[in-house]
């Protein structure tokens, strides 16, 4: 028989047990955050139209996209992909149930995405994002960018980690003003790529990407010393409106920033927030507020999170204005670093609460009945269904749960149960029938 790689593919996460609990514990804390601050969770599904996921996608989302191959039965024609992202199949989403939403729509998503990059440490090809997103309908107030910003350090402080998330803060509308007052409009889109991408090279080669685009010396002078700046929001307010440029989108944009920002500091996030010219953000369909996260002491492994304001990202499904901003913890990529640095605790509870032993075969339907109450009554159990001794089916079971209930043919008779915590070896009696919490036979060791 010719053996078969059982290896997952590159890029993909497979955790065992006790890290996938550790992992769904997050997942649960970003949901029930995100829920709190008022947002609805819906699903799109995983598979979308190509021409949906390209219609508003930028740089090298199209040679990343996984495209789905159909068989020739296939009744549905159609050119499809995986999406890349939640963000463009929300715009379709908003569309297709325009009528029956509810406008400002605050609206969450947790689910797989897929991108065709090179797989390296911390980064996945298949990953789970976390989305947040909020979406007007003409109109959109900025204070929502505040709104959205301020939701996601909620929920990364809700992890409980020994490190603090840090959020950089920009809006594109301030370099789009700036490319107009130094007349570069026709290679913004340049040099917006370079900005991104100036934190994973050197200044010198940053300025060797600059002088490519045949720019003279004093316009590249001012572009550095523009990415270069960040700070707190007063100091690098200031700043920018010392440069005396009278774009008017440059002006809106200054404005936005510094509203954000002030809103943001109104909720005492001051330490978890930093005006930073070098955001940008790499997907073009931003038009505003832009941010990204990061773990200031793990910087070598990038952001993750990120998000930003669109104003124009329907407008390629429908002539009617839905703006929108939103964001989004790379979930994948974050409990990569949690874990490899072991920011977190294993989870416990990968434990069940009881593992039913009964002895032989003739007690399998009372162990059956007891875990069925124990279920009832909100507890997971199992039951150990095997031809071993005693002894052996014991040490399984303390591998599956946190306590053990040997069922014989005495307890068949007497009706009389004890339950043994596997890790201390106390016993206790236990009636079933009155059991509505732990503490009413097992204080908290439940």
């Amino acid at each position: 028989m010719k053996k078969i790689n059982t290896s997952p593919i590159s890029g993909a996460q497979e955790l065992l047990p006790e890290t996938q609990a550790s992992f769904n514990n997050l997942k649960t804390k970003i949901a029930d955050t995100y829920k709190r601050h008022g947002f609805y969770e819906i699903e799109t599904p995983t598979i979308e139209r190509t021409e949906i996921l390209l219609a508003k996608a930028g740089g090298d989302t199209e040679k990343q996209i996984y495209k789905v191959i159909k068989t020739a039965e296939s009744e549905d024609s159609a050119d499809q992909a995986l999406r890349f992202d939640h963000t463009v199949p929300l715009a379709r989403y908003v569309i297709e149930h325009e009528n029956e939403l509810t406008f400002p729509f605050k609206v969450s998503q947790i689910g797989f995405n897929y991108r065709g990059e090179r797989a390296q440490k911390g980064r996945f090809r298949e990953f789970y994002q976390c989305d947040v997103d909020i979406i007007g309908r003409g109109k959109l107030e900025i204070a929502y960018d505040a709104d959205i910003i301020s939701t996601l350090i909620d929920t990364y402080n809700a992890f409980e980690l020994n490190t603090p998330v840090i959020a950089r803060i920009n809006n594109r509308k301030i370099i789009s003003g700036l490319m107009n007052a130094l007349e570069l409009a026709d290679k913004s889109a340049e040099i917006m790529s370079i900005i991104d991408h100036s934190e994973k090279v050197t200044p010198e080669q940053t300025k060797l990407s600059l002088e490519e685009l045949k720019l003279d010396e004093k316009t590249i002078k001012k572009i550095l010393a523009f990415i270069n700046l960040n700070g707190e929001r007063s100091f690098v307010v200031k700043e920018l409106n010392n440069l005396e440029i009278t774009d008017e989108t440059y002006l809106q944009g200054v404005t936005e920033f510094d509203q954000v920002m002030y809103l943001l500091e109104s909720m005492e996030l001051k330490e978890q927030v930093i005006a930073d010219m070098k955001i940008v953000r790499g997907l073009d369909y931003y038009t505003g507020t832009v941010f990204e996260f990061f773990l200031p002491e793990h910087k070598n492994i990038g952001s993750v999170g990120g998000g930003g304001r669109y104003e124009n990202l329907t407008g390629y499904f429908s002539d009617k204005a839905f703006p929108g901003v939103g964001g989004s913890i790379g979930l994948t990529r974050l409990f990569y670093i949690i874990n490899e640095k072991k920011l977190l605790e294993s989870e416990k509870s990968v434990l069940l609460d009881f593992a039913i032993i009964p002895v032989s075969e003739r007690e399998y339907d009372e162990a059956l009945n007891v875990a069925k109450k124990l279920r009832e009554k909100n507890y997971n159990a199992t039951v150990v269904f095997m031809d071993k001794k005693l002894g052996s089916k014991l040490e399984y079971a303390a591998k599956l749960a946190r306590n053990g209930i040997v069922i014989g043919e005495e307890e068949v008779n007497s009706k009389l149960l004890k339950a043994k915590n596997f890790e201390t070896g106390e016993e206790n009696e236990i009636n079933i029938e009155v059991v509505s919490n732990p503490e009413d036979f097992w204080g908290d060791q439940l």
